[in-house]
């Protein structure tokens, strides 16, 4: 520890031996210095806030959203910094001065290009600031700048919010204006052409849809057809195979002591019936009220074999109910079949012509293939169109009739009394300091260069050689005059260089205090 304190020493007392060497080095830094901030123009920067509002009311039954009014707000910030509103900013700032030529006011406009910032915020919010520096003017008309920058940006902001999305939905509209008439007028032409090929091939041409489109359909109908064919014919020997094991007539049943009496036979005639009306009605074989109405059938069957015939006068016979209603049911299964029949073969027809058709005159079919294509597209992109202008024209009518968007100054233009660069107080006492650590950087290097030694450590670590002692300097009272002056003029110099320092932060200070 102690050789650290020692070295310290050592090395003080190599610099105040240079002292007046490090004063006039801290001097020559610190003018440098202060000079090139002096030149620095101070920097004012006014800020303002503004807030987008949306009114989103007609959203639900319009179809217009919020976002779409974000996109608006978005362009609208992007289109702020452009050339052309930069230029109403700086002829209505009074930034060039009346009458100044082109090339000047494109000079502001690429300075107040960089000087200009937009910032969104939450909510909605966004903040406008400019900072301007403008070297030839005065501090006060910077601030006053500043603040009228802002004010022109922010009204600029307002305008294009408000009126920005309404020129832009009247130029859309007018190209989807002019892009419909341009379709319409190509559809008319598609439409006429379609219709000349038609009239001059009417017997060659299959009707509406190409050949290949007519033949799948056909072919589509041709496959349902017999599938219900082949269920008809199913129905239809199911018929056959009923009526086969039913008689055509039965026993005439027997009245006697006022009452009719049927027996097994009349019995069978019931069930017989019976099973005809389910079948009637659609019931299958598998079904359990036909299964139950034949077992029942099969017995009394077993029973009118067994029964004698009946004698007196009411013997005989009547037609049999359920082998009508079978017969009638076969003739209905029967027209049915007939008339698939009849359909399946001009379905095969109608898709031989189609084939024969298309063979015979290939180029027909892919002409009318290629006009059907042409105006399928085109209608499309009509109809696309159309519903595109309806949407804009909506949008349109909402932004003009409605407030759509509405622009809110949350805080006004600030006017800035206060510098924001540069930091001049700051920088001047930053110069101090460096100028000082300068001073005192130079004088020790300059003390490390000479061959003195300090102490006598120093010699005998120099040397090598054992130091046996060492003599004190001895100050006549003359000597001890004169170094004191030297001493007084180096603490005024360095009192000079403190209130050079002092001055300057006073007449920044008085600067600030005209500009407010």
């Amino acid at each position: 520890m102690n050789g650290l304190y020692d070295e310290v020493k050592i090395a003080l007392h190599s610099v105040w031996r240079q002292r007046w060497l490090a004063l006039g080095v801290a001097w020559a830094v610190a003018l440098l210095g202060w000079l090139i901030i002096a030149l620095i123009p101070n920097s004012y920067e006014s800020t303002a806030r503004v807030q987008v509002q949306n009114q989103s009311m007609l959203s639900d039954t319009m179809g217009i959203s919020p976002n779409d009014q974000q996109g608006d707000i978005d362009r609208v910030r992007s289109a702020l910094l452009s050339a052309a509103n930069l230029r109403k900013v700086v002829l209505g700032s009074g930034m060039a001065p009346v009458g100044a030529d082109d090339g000047t006011i494109d000079g502001h406009i690429a300075t107040l290009r960089n000087a200009v910032t937009v910032k969104a915020l939450p909510d909605n919010m966004f903040e406008i600031s400019a900072r301007i520096s403008a070297g030839g003017n005065s501090d006060a008309h910077n601030a006053v700048l500043a603040r009228r920058v802002v004010e022109q940006l922010v009204t600029i902001f307002s305008t294009e919010n408000v009126m920005g999305g309404r020129e832009e939905a009247g130029q859309t509209l007018t190209f989807l204006n002019q892009e419909l008439a341009r379709r319409a007028a190509q559809l008319s032409e598609a439409e006429a052409r379609r219709v000349a090929f038609q009239q001059k091939y009417m017997g060659l041409l299959p009707g509406v849809g190409s050949f290949e489109q007519r033949a799948e359909q056909k072919r589509a109908e041709l496959s349902q057809v017999e599938t219900e064919l082949v269920s008809a014919q199913s129905a239809l020997a199911a018929m056959g195979g009923q009526l086969a094991s039913t008689p055509a007539t039965i026993p005439a049943p027997y009245y006697g002591g006022g009452g009719a009496v049927g027996g097994a036979r009349g019995r069978l005639s019931a069930l017989e019936g019976q099973l005809s009306e389910a079948m009637a009605r659609g019931l299958t074989d598998q079904h359990p009220d036909v299964i139950a109405l034949r077992s029942q059938i099969a017995r009394t069957r077993s029973d009118v074999a067994r029964e004698p015939a009946s004698g007196g006068g009411g013997a005989g016979t009547v037609q049999n109910p359920a082998y009508a209603s079978i017969r009638s049911l076969q003739a209905d299964r029967q027209g049915t079949v007939s008339g698939l029949s009849q359909r399946r073969a001009a379905l095969q027809a109608e898709i031989g012509s189609l084939s024969s058709r298309q063979a015979s005159e290939p180029t027909v079919a892919a002409e009318q293939d290629r006009l059907n294509r042409g105006y399928d597209v085109l209608k499309t992109q009509y109809d696309k169109l159309l519903a595109d202008r309806e949407q804009v024209q909506l949008r349109a009518d909402v932004s003009t009739k409605t407030d759509a968007v509405r622009v809110q100054v949350m805080d006004p233009p600030s006017a800035p009394q206060v510098p924001v660069a540069p930091k001049r107080p700051l920088l001047l006492a930053g110069i101090l300091i460096v100028a000082l650590g300068a001073g005192a950087g130079v004088a020790f290097a300059r003390g490390q260069l000479t061959t003195t030694y300090p102490t006598a450590g120093k010699l005998a670590s120099a040397t090598g050689l054992p130091v046996l002692g060492s003599v004190s300097e001895v100050v006549t009272p003359a000597q001890q005059a004169v170094r004191r002056k030297h001493t007084l003029r180096f603490a005024g110099g360095v009192a000079g260089l403190v209130g050079c320092f002092l001055l300057l932060m006073t007449i920044e200070f008085i600067q600030r205090g005209l500009v407010a």
